[in-house]
């Protein structure tokens, strides 16, 4: 059990049977009335984020996610197969779990985090950057602007991302996931 002053950014608490992740806390003293805690907390596997306000001292469930190194296999069309690679079992996850954001940049063979609960994988993490090839994208013409420009490209996952005028089709990107931006090239 954990108090309400012992909150902090990625704690995870179980409310009701359901594993919320803390995003966002303030403390707050009116200067009339108890004390409280503002919060924005985020579902672990639905991803729904909503505001909750704990009165301060306020008993809460803590508990510890594992991270586990798990290797993406394949899908079956809704499914998606990984790989644990301590115990190498398949484990099935659904795409909504996973997430749409995070879909575009899984290929097969990429190692991933397995968030673990209760010794069973509950949802993968991709890592946040990604190496994927350019499978097409329209060429650069030089002196097109002033102050370099981008061109949409799609990588091999099926990722659309912007990238700058020289990058062509069949090299390497390192890739921000999680803000959709190109880095630099391999």
């Amino acid at each position: 059990m954990a108090s309400t002053s012992d909150f902090r950014n990625g704690m995870v608490l179980d409310i009701d049977g359901v594993l919320w992740t803390i995003t966002y806390f303030q403390h707050v003293k009116p200067g009339k009335g108890g004390a409280f805690v503002r919060t924005k907390l985020k579902n672990v596997l639905t991803g729904q984020v909503v505001d909750k306000t704990f009165r301060a001292g306020e008993k809460v469930t803590d508990v510890r996610l594992e991270r586990r190194p798990v290797n993406y296999s394949y899908t079956d069309g809704q499914l998606y197969f990984f790989m644990d690679q301590q115990t190498f079992e398949m484990i099935p996850i659904s795409g909504e779990l996973i997430g749409e954001e995070q879909l575009k940049y899984l290929k097969e063979n990429m190692e991933c985090e397995g968030l673990v609960h209760a010794g069973k994988v509950i949802s993968v993490e991709l890592p946040a950057f990604v190496e994927l090839k350019v499978t097409q994208t329209d060429p650069g013409v030089r002196g097109d602007t002033a102050q370099g420009g981008s061109k949409p490209a799609t990588l091999e996952t099926g990722a659309v991302i912007q990238v700058p005028l020289f990058i062509e089709e069949g090299e390497v990107l390192r890739v921000d996931r999680r803000e959709d931006k190109y880095l630099e090239r391999v």
